[in-house]
């Protein structure tokens, strides 16, 4: 359903609005003047009570008195010159008043509205005031005035809700692009941790297997070829993990790989053994069902774990992969017997890797632990809540 804001009059169309009323009242009163005797002060006296309202908006104390003095001043210098045009200041500035005014101005406008009805009544009952008659007039001219004033107040309520709801509307504009913004911190933190899994594991694979080849290519051919393979077919896997990461950034692109589970597992131990890393695992023959996040989570950490064993571990290093369900949490150890904490910088590959791994076990409600083992070596292990 479409909402549509309620109608304001723009200021350039309320000044000009107000240089019109002033002008017509204006020139509507020095016509009724024209045939006046002393037309100087008449003209003086009348205009002092329609000029001043081009400012009504901007300045309406100001004009409530400028307008009161100058009804006053009619009443005392010219009782018997009664021009119909001035009446109509009294109730616009008693709703200029009450709508743009403050509470002192306000409520100032009703005084003077009941002190102004009550000289009416008597200037113009003269030269024989009559009492009823003059609390007739008094009371017609304050109910008219005094309505004027009702409406400008209910219209000074109708700014102020107005202004209330662009507030409002405006804070929650800011919440929902601060929202955004962090939604997309948060997606490229993720991209970030993504890329970082992809990248260093193929590209450590790769370049392992390149050593290789290049030392095998001239005393075994047939090895070089099969080393060759292994590298292509890694490279294909890292372009398309690539290519899943960057459909995530295209509108309407979910990727053209679906993520890793848990049960790919077994195929990233078969790709380290297959680079020349010494890799047993203790991986169930059945894997268990578990939520793809969870599944996600340990696929990346034994990624993880196997990149910087191949980083920082050593040629000779020995690893041992190990899947278990325990006590309602999906455990992942990741051990090796390689030189330990002495050639692994605080935190690997400048803490990306780690981080990682803490993050997207943190979102599960688990935890990881990274050190140097008693012996010898180093030791990852998570524990990720089912």
């Amino acid at each position: 359903m479409e909402t549509r804001s309620p109608w304001t009059m723009s200021p350039r169309a309320s000044a000009w609005f107000d240089r019109a009323l002033a002008a017509l009242l204006t020139l509507l009163v020095l016509a009724s003047a024209a045939g006046a005797d002393s037309f100087a002060l008449v003209a003086v006296v009348l205009c002092g009570q329609t000029v001043p309202l081009l400012w009504r908006r901007s300045r309406p104390g100001a004009v409530l008195l400028a307008v009161g003095v100058a009804m006053f001043a009619q009443a005392v210098l010219l009782s018997d010159f009664v021009v119909a045009p001035t009446q109509v200041a009294a109730p616009i500035v008693a709703y200029s008043a009450a709508r743009w005014g403050s509470t002192a101005v306000r409520y100032g406008a009703v005084a003077m509205t009941l002190f102004g009805s009550g000289v009416a009544g008597v200037v113009w009952t003269l030269p024989h005031p009559d009492l009823r008659t003059v609390v007739f007039i008094a009371a017609l001219c304050a109910a008219t005035t005094l309505a004027a004033w009702a409406i400008g107040l209910a219209g000074s309520q109708r700014d102020r809700y107005l202004a209330g709801l662009k507030d409002r509307a405006d804070q929650l504009q800011r919440v929902a692009d601060r929202d955004v913004a962090l939604a997309a911190q948060d997606e490229r933190a993720r991209i970030a941790r993504e890329m970082h899994d992809v990248v260093a594991h193929g590209l450590s694979v790769i370049v392992v297997q390149a050593d290789g080849a290049r030392y095998a290519a001239a005393k075994n051919p047939d090895v070089a070829v099969s080393t060759l393979e292994t590298i292509a077919s890694t490279g294909r896997e890292s372009l398309q993990e690539m290519r899943r990461l960057l459909g995530v950034l295209r509108t309407g692109d979910s990727g053209v790989r679906p993520q890793p589970t848990l049960a790919d597992v077994p195929h990233l131990v078969s790709e380290a053994a297959a680079a020349g890393t010494e890799v047993t695992a203790e991986i169930p023959d059945v894997l268990p069902h578990v939520p793809d996040g969870v599944g996600l989570a340990a696929y990346r950490c034994v990624q993880e774990a196997l990149t910087n064993v191949r980083k920082h571990a050593g040629p000779e290093a020995k690893v041992h992969v190990r899947l278990a369900v325990q006590g309602g949490a999906l455990c992942v150890d990741v051990t090796d017997d390689g030189r330990g904490a002495s050639a692994r910088p605080a935190q690997p590959s400048g803490g990306l890797g780690l981080m990682g791994m803490r993050e997207r076990v943190g979102v599960h409600g688990g935890e990881v632990v990274s050190g140097p083992r008693v012996g010898g070596g180093w030791h990852v292990g998570a524990r990720i809540p089912l």
